[in-house]
């Protein structure tokens, strides 16, 4: 498990109860203090482990609450973690006007509860669908892309963009020190929500049929936790990070969806049969980043393999 050599700081987290919030607490709280802000509309099993910490203080708010968001704020954090907002592609579709509202209201309310006190690192968590359908080895500095207006899949891009965008005006204007990061497909252990490998893996070890939307010939490149949480760590170390956005994920660890699943299924052993079905609305046909920004600038470097990354989720998935 990754560690950060943090010791004695406040930090506050929003959305801290899904699997990347719940991920990075259990890694910090032995030496920091750590505050979770959330509703709780997810809530991974990691975080069950570490409730009762002397460390930890979660309190259950939703950031459209922006005056109790700012009483539960501390006097003095060290670092602002804003992971809160509204995910998973079906919510895209079923609710469109309280995803773009949560994820770009909510951005507005942690920032604003900022004013007037001085931070070491407020983390920014965006995604990599800015980039939408087609993203070959995308960077940082290049065109984001918003998708057709219709669409309602793009909320959610839209939504985390604007908040991005608001987080790095605070940073022009008042010096918050702002770092935003990009997630690529992220999963292992303790995963909540609708991640395809989580979907996969409850099913193969059921051996119930598996379904993919479209042709399974789309690309993603998936990211270890522990990686992803080893590029958050590193923003947190690296000075010249402030006022940069990055990739993070695991370029070298790009697969097709139907090999995806035929992988879950040799790795845990199970009898379940792969069938296609069309997908609802838009999909991703490519999404693979380039991470050398990340490389150059935070020494970040993926370590963990697909299918070692697979091997251990499925372990975990069967101690459930």
């Amino acid at each position: 498990m990754v560690r950060a050599r943090l010791k004695n700081k406040t930090i506050f987290m929003t959305g801290g109860s899904g699997f990347i919030g719940s991920s990075i607490a259990e890694r910090l709280v032995d030496k920091n203090k750590i505050i979770i802000y959330d509703n709780c509309r997810r809530f991974s099993p990691l975080l069950k482990g570490i409730l009762r910490h002397k460390n930890l203080t979660f309190i259950k708010g939703d950031v459209l609450d922006a005056k109790k968001l700012g009483k539960s704020m501390p006097g003095k954090p060290d670092i602002v973690m804003h992971l809160a907002a509204i995910a998973g592609v079906s919510s895209y579709y079923k609710m469109p006007a309280e995803t773009m509202t949560t994820n770009i209201i909510g951005a507005h309310n942690v920032l604003n509860a900022l004013r007037g006190k001085r931070l070491k690192r407020y983390v920014n968590f965006s995604t990599s669908e800015i980039y939408a359908r087609h993203a070959d080895r995308v960077r940082e500095d290049g065109e984001t892309v918003q998708g057709e207006m219709k669409e309602r899949r793009w909320t959610y891009s839209l939504s985390k963009l604007a908040a991005e965008k608001l987080s790095f005006c605070h940073y022009w204007e008042r010096k918050l020190p702002v770092v935003s990061i990009r997630p690529f497909n992220v999963y292992g252990p303790g995963q909540v929500g609708e991640g395809a490998i989580q979907i996969f893996i409850t099913r193969a070890l059921k051996n119930k049929n598996i379904y993919i939307t479209g042709n399974g010939r789309q690309v993603r490149a998936w990211c270890y936790i522990d990686d992803l949480i080893g590029g958050v760590f590193a923003c947190l170390r690296a000075k010249k990070a402030v006022g940069n956005t990055f990739n993070i994920g695991n370029d070298k660890a790009a697969i097709t969806m139907v090999n995806l699943a035929r992988m879950v299924i040799s790795l845990a052993g199970s009898k379940s049969r792969i069938y296609f079905r069309p997908h609802v609305g838009t999909d991703i046909d490519l999404r693979v980043p380039n991470i050398e920004k990340a490389k150059r600038m935070l020494k970040y470097k993926p370590h963990v393999s697909l299918e070692k990354g697979l091997a251990k989720t499925i372990e975990w998935h069967k101690k459930l």
